[in-house]
């Protein structure tokens, strides 16, 4: 077959894709306005999970699952954004790794506002001025973010899904590499890269600033100034990125949440998070772990934060394996609550695999 002839059949092709793709929304659309009507949520993790389980089993190649799933989360991104003026409040400036967690659930179409603080995106949420939050809980190296934790002690907000990113660095800047006399970053992120930094520029001088997003701002500035940041970053700020990932460790990954004004069905395959206080008696909190084994739910996450009522006395926040609207999970939190003070169901959402 010719060139101009394989020319005209992706003309054709495209034509073809263009009308499905608006069918496709219209009916979106439909559904949206069928929700908006009984009080539903717009954002449906669960139908999203399905979605993209289904695209992946019917793809036959040679596009990667991967690739095809992408193409569908931005195609389910413009629906979302023409059912509802979606709004998406997450821990700022833009290009952070949030940003970038956010864009990766979301997509590109739907509004991001960016805020300065945790506490601001759970703010946000809760006015209603945003639909949904994305703000940090863990790092696979540095641990929790307790900040987070924090906030759902007073919050009624609950955690409607999860995404994890792995964190990469990359060196990016203006002009030429060569000409760079300073790198701005994070200080924790000089930190991840001293041993590329020491090796590949030990000459450079390098900034702390407050963020990745702000080392790149600034390096966009400065012609002699490079940045420490991802691929976002460089995107936004219009930077050339002239290495990719020079961190020390690889595999460094930070896990998000999703917060809203509720959870969702179960999926078959999902997580719940509790937080819980035990009464203050001996042996209170190997009495309510043993629950979770008793009724044979696998805990994948424990962490302890002070009450902020009394001293030394705190909270657990857990997360399990099951919905809570599973049988053996709601036994389990039922039980649970003979054993504490206070028993909140965080959230329960799809589990991703391998988290």
């Amino acid at each position: 077959m010719t060139l101009d002839k394989l020319r005209r059949r992706i003309d054709e092709l495209d034509a073809h894709l263009v009308e499905l793709l608006n069918a496709r929304t219209k009916a979106a659309i439909d559904i949206g306005q069928v929700k908006q009507a009984n009080g539903q949520a717009i954002y449906v993790p669960a139908r999203e999970k399905a979605v993209l389980e289904r695209v992946a089993e019917l793809n036959t190649g040679p596009l990667t699952a991967q690739s095809l799933c992408a193409i569908y989360r931005e195609i389910m991104s413009a629906a979302l954004a023409l059912e509802h003026d979606l709004k998406i409040a997450y821990l700022g400036p833009s290009a952070t790794f949030t940003h970038q967690a956010a864009r990766a659930r979301f997509g590109a179409s739907v509004e991001y506002t960016a805020c300065q603080t945790i506490s601001d995106v759970f703010a946000a949420v809760q006015k209603g001025t945003a639909d949904y939050g994305v703000v940090p809980i863990e790092n696979s190296t540095e641990g929790a973010v307790t900040h987070t934790l924090d906030e759902f002690m007073d919050t009624p907000l609950r955690i409607c899904a999860e995404i994890y990113l792995r964190i990469t660095h990359h060196l990016m800047a203006a002009g030429p590499v060569e000409g760079i006399k300073r790198l701005y970053s994070n200080p924790q992120v000089f930190g991840q890269c001293r041993r590329w930094l020491a090796e590949n520029m030990p000459q450079v001088d390098l900034v702390p600033v407050s963020s990745t997003a702000r080392a790149a701002e600034m390096a966009a500035q400065e012609p002699d100034s490079g940045a420490l940041a991802s691929e976002l970053a460089a995107e936004l700020y219009g930077l050339t990125v002239w290495h990719h990932d020079i961190q020390d460790i690889s595999g460094n990954t930070t896990r998000f949440l999703v917060v809203g004004a509720q959870y969702g069905e179960p999926t078959g395959n999902d997580k719940t998070s509790i937080c819980f206080g035990v009464k203050h008696r001996a042996g209170a909190l190997c009495a309510a772990l043993d629950v979770l084994r008793k009724h044979g739910l696998n805990m994948t996450k424990i962490e302890s934060r002070p009450s902020k009522t009394r001293q030394w006395e705190y909270v657990f926040f857990v997360d399990v394996e099951g919905h809570a609207a599973d049988t053996k999970v709601a036994e389990a939190l039922n039980e649970l609550n003979e054993h504490c003070a206070v028993v909140t169901i965080l959230g329960a959402y799809p589990r991703i695999p391998n988290g």
